[in-house]
């Protein structure tokens, strides 16, 4: 026993040694081909069927830069998106001193001290040339005056849209404190962009501020988009349609959204370093069109199915019009697919009954289809009868009464008149032996 023991336990091991396993880190089956990067982070998401196409290290925490002045600009707008244009702030003497102390070399819009701007007007400082004045003096509007009421209302935005690895400690992203994941950034510009004047605003190469004291002169106030994916530049692609870049040292993060054929994707690339890019120093854009070009020429939005044709067949009891109806999808299920191959990569995962019951009508809902690409679930639409399926009545009873002879009830109901019948006959033999008994008794 001891040796038949052991034989079985030697042959259970090797086939577990035998098994694949997949590698630690492993990019889905999506993004299994993508253009090797220097970014330690990225995601992309297909915002028509919001299915993942790239992910590295999504879920790891790295500074956010200036990305976190996405979330000042979502305060914003959620608040004030209608006052753009009637509500002027006052730059407030003291952000200056909070900026100085992290930094000499902040981003700004040349917004001075004592100046007035409409919120407007620092919506395009934040989004363009990445302004860290405008951030806080929105911040001390919003948290009136206090700079740590208007970040714990960023944290809390954060987590309400589901953010589970970023935490603000500024308004604008000077402080390394602020953290974020490749994930929680597309959360965060998916957010913002449902603001239509998000896309004019992030699209603008350059914007005129105005005039002031210090620009009275129209025309001489410009302040230039640091996203230059949307200018006249080498790293223009015509799907960028806005975006924000970051950074805070020897390494660049950006966040955009892209749309081209019908297609819009969200993409955010974390910490990419310099060198990536030494000659014109935006490493992050530069690595962000390798990864979009990459994504538009491999997936496109098409349909996976067909509703004029059956996908499968059922089998059908209790007719003798036939024994199998077709099924139908009930949706050509338009979703993202590679361009070489399409939907005759994909797998399919019925969840249907092992046989269905007549009648039936055409179109009754009868289960559903899962489609995969390589164990990756890509959607899932309704089975439908592909015809009328008319019911036999005789069949029908006949099976009915054969199941109510076969069922517990009826085998409960036979026993219990077998041992009622066994009683009776039992009292009966012992009444008779009674009388015999007396009968036979001496007189």
């Amino acid at each position: 026993m001891k040796k038949i023991c052991a034989l079985l336990w030697t042959v259970v091991l090797v086939v577990v040694l035998a098994a694949p396993v997949a590698a630690e880190g492993e990019s889905s089956a999506l993004s299994a081909a993508a253009p090797e990067l220097t970014a330690p982070a990225g995601y992309v998401v297909n915002l028509d069927t919001n299915l993942v196409v790239y992910q590295k290290d999504s879920e790891t925490q790295y500074q956010a830069a200036s990305l976190t002045k996405m979330m000042t600009c979502l305060l914003l707008l959620e608040n004030y998106q209608d006052q753009l244009d009637t509500i002027t702030l006052t730059a407030p003497g003291y952000i200056y001193d909070l900026i100085w102390e992290q930094t000499t070399n902040a981003s700004t819009a040349d917004i001075r001290r004592g100046d007035t701007q409409t919120l407007r007007n620092l919506l395009y400082a934040m989004l363009l040339p990445s302004a860290n004045e405008a951030a806080y003096i929105v911040a001390d509007y919003m948290g009136g005056g206090s700079i740590d009421n208007f970040v714990a209302m960023m944290n809390d935005e954060a987590a309400a849209i589901g953010c589970t690895g970023t935490t603000f400690t500024d308004p604008c992203g000077l402080d390394t404190g602020n953290v974020t994941t490749a994930r929680d950034a597309y959360l965060i510009l998916r957010a913002l962009t449902a603001y239509d004047i998000v896309s004019t605003v992030m699209a603008t190469p350059s914007y005129d501020m105005g005039t002031n004291a210090n620009y009275p002169t129209p025309g001489t106030y410009i302040i230039q988009n640091t996203n230059k994916m949307v200018c006249n530049t080498s790293y223009y692609k015509e799907y960028t349609r806005g975006g924000k870049t970051g950074s805070l040292g020897e390494w660049q993060n950006f966040a955009g959204w892209h749309s081209q054929d019908g297609q819009s994707y969200i993409s955010v690339l974390l910490n990419v370093p310099n060198a990536t890019d030494e000659e014109g120093g935006r490493p992050a854009l530069r690595e962000t069109g390798t990864l979009m070009d990459w994504v538009f020429a491999t997936y496109t939005v098409a349909p996976a199915l067909d509703t004029t044709q059956p996908i499968t067949e059922s089998r059908v009891v209790y007719s003798t019009q036939t024994d199998t109806v077709m099924l139908y999808p009930a949706d050509d299920m338009m979703t993202l697919l590679p361009r070489e191959g399409g939907a005759a990569l994909t797998e399919q995962v019925f969840n249907l009954p092992d046989h269905l019951t007549a009648p039936l009508k055409q179109g009754d809902v009868v289960g559903t289809v899962t489609l995969t690409i390589e164990g990756e679930s890509i959607g899932t639409v309704e089975l439908i009868a592909g015809s009328d399926v008319a019911r036999n009545q005789m069949l029908y009873t006949i099976s009915r009464v054969g199941e109510f002879f076969s069922s517990t009830y009826f085998k409960v109901v036979i026993m219990l008149t077998m041992t009622v019948v066994a009683v009776y006959a039992f009292v009966w033999v012992l009444s008779i032996l009674g009388v015999w008994s007396r009968e036979s008794d001496p007189k």
